[in-house]
């Protein structure tokens, strides 16, 4: 039987790239979304490369007044699963905006819609950010937890609920996708990240000044302790962190007993900020004007993954390089100058 896959936050920049991967592999997909960080116009181009059974349902998880409706929309549609992707995502603005993020309600709702559909098997996007600074690289699923930011935190504290979920109720099987730093777009330039205002995260800003949105990059702190003296991340291409949802649900459909699993998606392999500029200079044949300035609150140093747990558990792992990322999210870019407004 097709599986009937909720995606909340579909239409967002990691979702609208899992949806692609779940119609290619036979799902039919009900995406929540309230389009608040994301654009309409993204469903419509995930129809476009994925033709498939695709519902939407245009709600905020978050808003207790619109619960019910969620519950009956997800029972309705009778779901199997679902993948959680609907939430904010930006480092400093967690640090600037705690009280935006410490909030689980999203969660709950969409744990009791799967309650009520007899569905309960989750992936839940969780964050390297989990992990801090308190382990040496690579990063290994048993280290230790021990976030620098709010939004950290918040994942951290959802993995726990949903453990404790598990533990309470032996038929949740779950999966926390601990991934590292999504990056690049669809080959087909149709779908990519798309923030509102100004990006928060590397490869958006360099893309936009690439394109000429943007004067100038800055660079937060140049005094790390790496090779460079600019931080260090695992950037993983988002095409690749879309088949690792898929493979998590097809991992969850084997298992004969619940849990909850902790698994990371990641390359293994670091670049540092000054490293991933190069590599998108390459690509866009453009110049990345830069500007040091003093470190974010928040970051760290340096981290990428051990992802030997997903190639053992999942049968995954990365496949795109740090090249492929930048053509790909070039193209995007290039395509769509102002995002799906373009």
């Amino acid at each position: 039987m097709t599986k009937k896959i909720v995606v909340t936050g579909g239409a967002g920049y990691i979702g609208s790239h899992v949806c692609v991967e779940l119609i290619n592999a036979g799902c039919e997909i009900l995406i929540i979304d309230d389009f608040s960080n994301t654009h309409p116009e993204a469903v419509n181009r995930i129809r476009e490369i994925a033709p498939g059974n695709i519902s939407l349902l245009q709600c905020d998880l978050a808003n207790a007044a619109q619960a019910e409706e969620i519950i009956e929309g997800v029972k309705a549609f009778g779901a199997d699963g679902a993948i959680h992707l609907a939430g904010l995502k930006a480092v400093g603005e967690s640090v600037a905006e705690p009280a935006r993020y410490y909030t689980v309600s999203a969660m709950l709702t969409l744990v009791r819609a799967l309650e009520a559909a007899n569905a309960r098997t989750l992936v839940f996007s969780s964050s390297a950010t989990v992990y801090g600074e308190l382990n040496d690289n690579p990063v290994k699923e048993d280290g230790k937890t021990g976030p620098e930011n709010p939004y950290g935190r918040t994942k951290l504290f959802i993995e726990e609920i949903l453990k404790d979920l598990s533990r309470g109720n032996e038929n949740w099987r779950i999966v926390n996708l601990r991934y590292f730093n999504p990056v690049g777009a669809h080959p087909s330039g149709r779908i990519g990240e798309d923030p509102n205002g100004v990006p928060n995260n590397l490869f958006p800003f360099i893309a936009q000044v690439a394109v000429g949105r943007r004067d100038k990059l800055m660079v937060f702190g140049d005094d790390y302790t790496t090779r460079d003296g600019t931080g260090v991340r695992d950037y993983i291409h988002v095409s690749d962190l879309a088949r690792g949802h898929v493979a998590a649900l097809d991992y969850l459909s084997a298992q004969k007993t619940g849990g909850a699993t902790d698994i990371n998606l990641g390359t293994g392999t670091g670049y540092s900020v000054l490293e991933a500029i190069s590599a998108f200079k390459r690509a866009s044949n453009r110049d990345i004007p830069y500007e040091i300035a003093p470190r974010r609150d928040g970051d760290v140093a340096e981290i990428y993954a051990n992802a030997e747990l997903a190639k053992t558990l999942l049968g995954w792992r990365a496949e795109k390089t740090i090249e492929d990322m930048c053509a790909d999210h070039w193209r995007w870019q290039s395509d769509n100058p102002d995002g799906y407004e373009s």
